[in-house]
């Protein structure tokens, strides 16, 4: 009897797909290397330094020999507290350092969250579009992504009715982001009070996702679903980090927050996948923390500019439709009116062919909706210097005048 030969690797992580934009932001840095001017509005990532005192911060703790050595897996007991002051000062919420995880960035914070709270076959509510990261992370811990999905004529943000309408006897979780990564949508106080509302009535978890909760424009808060119904905390994972805020994308500091079972459980996980997260970039985050905010105020307002900027001229383009983002540092155009018809040569029917042709007809590289939800779709960050935004925008303009 023959034996049957076994994969190579687990069908689990052969079912990983890539980032989509970290491909590509690669693929742009690739053409870049070979001398092609490419303009890439891929990665979402601040164009500015980490702020100095940070830097210096981190300087200090390479000094320490107290930084070499293991530290507790869930985060120095000076960085939990400082994420416990900061959710308390924007998420409305108090609670104690031991309900704070310290992780390798958000991703690692999001991927526990729901390896924590899923079992095989729970359904997870995720408003779309979404970041590439939520649906790999939700397979992985055996879930089921249900999509509900928002146009641009919703300006990207889902109704309670439209959740109520995706919910069945399997949904466990519903996943909230606002600011949007990767539209910059936000939901109003009103909107967010009554999909909490609506969660908290129906028995459900909440990861929310506050990574560019700093992040808003013209007078907007995010406010955390957790202030706006307080009794939803018990329910509830807050995942944030230091990355987009601070420009520290590098320095790999996330962090989980959530009620104490919750909280124990991914603390057993962690311990095992990762222990501690290094010591120097926590002594930086604390500083970030807890040190001037002068430099967050300084680079919220160099993206405001941008995106005044990449809006108004976006909307020069005959067939893109541009909804004004109010938070993170995306711009989500609907792109439909470009698709079937002929640019160039080339008349592209899906945004993801339409990504292909701007790259090689203009050198700029935009992440395709299909990496987000539904095609149709392009994201371009604007967390890149004036004078490229600009130019790379400019190129678009030409492209589709002709």
């Amino acid at each position: 009897m023959a034996v049957t030969e076994k994969a190579r690797i687990s069908a689990r992580i052969a079912a990983i797909a890539e980032s989509a934009t970290l491909n590509v932001d690669a693929k742009a840095k690739a053409l870049q290397a070979e001398g092609r001017p490419v303009i890439s509005y891929a990665a979402g990532e601040p164009d500015f330094a980490t702020p100095e005192h940070i830097v210096e911060a981190a300087l200090a703790a390479v000094r320490d020999p107290k930084n070499y050595r293991y530290t507790p897996a869930a985060g120095l007991p000076e960085l939990r507290e400082a994420i416990a002051a900061k959710t308390l000062r924007d998420s409305g919420l108090a609670v104690n350092a031991s309900q704070v995880i310290v992780t390798n960035g958000g991703k690692q914070a999001v991927y526990q969250a729901f390896q924590t709270l899923l079992d095989d076959g729970d359904e997870v509510l995720v408003p779309t579009p979404y970041w590439t990261t939520y649906p790999e992370a939700i397979k992985l811990a055996g879930g089921r992504q249900v999509d509900v999905f928002a146009g641009s004529e919703q300006n990207y943000l889902v109704t309670v009715e439209q959740l109520e309408a995706a919910r069945t006897p399997r949904t466990k979780v519903l996943l909230f982001v606002s600011p949007s990564n990767p539209t910059g949508a936000v939901y109003s106080p009103e909107q967010t009070r009554e999909i909490g509302q609506w969660a908290l009535e129906n028995d459900l978890w909440v990861i929310s996702d506050e990574i560019y909760q700093n992040l808003t424009y013209d007078g907007v808060k995010a406010v955390s679903i957790v202030e706006a119904v307080p009794e939803l905390a018990d329910r509830t994972i807050l995942v944030n980090g230091v990355a987009k805020t601070y420009a520290m994308t590098g320095w790999r500091v996330g962090w989980m927050v959530g009620p104490a079972d919750a909280i124990k459980g991914a603390g057993n996980l962690q311990s095992h996948l990762s222990s501690n997260v290094s010591n120097i970039s926590q002594r930086a985050a604390i500083e970030a923390l807890t040190g001037p905010q002068d430099a967050v105020a300084s680079m919220r307002e160099a993206f405001d500019r941008r995106r005044k900027l990449i809006v108004a001229e976006l909307s020069k383009i005959d067939g893109m439709h541009v909804p004004t983002p109010e938070g993170a540092f995306y711009v989500y155009p609907d792109v439909t009116g470009l698709l079937g018809r002929t640019w160039g040569g080339v008349t592209p029917t899906t945004s993801l062919e339409l990504a292909d042709l701007i790259l090689d007809q203009a050198e700029v590289a935009v992440v395709p909706g299909e990496a987000f939800g539904p095609s149709g779709f392009v994201r371009l960050s604007y967390a890149l210097g004036d004078a490229p935004l600009l130019e790379g925008v400019q190129r678009l303009q030409r492209l589709f005048a002709s």
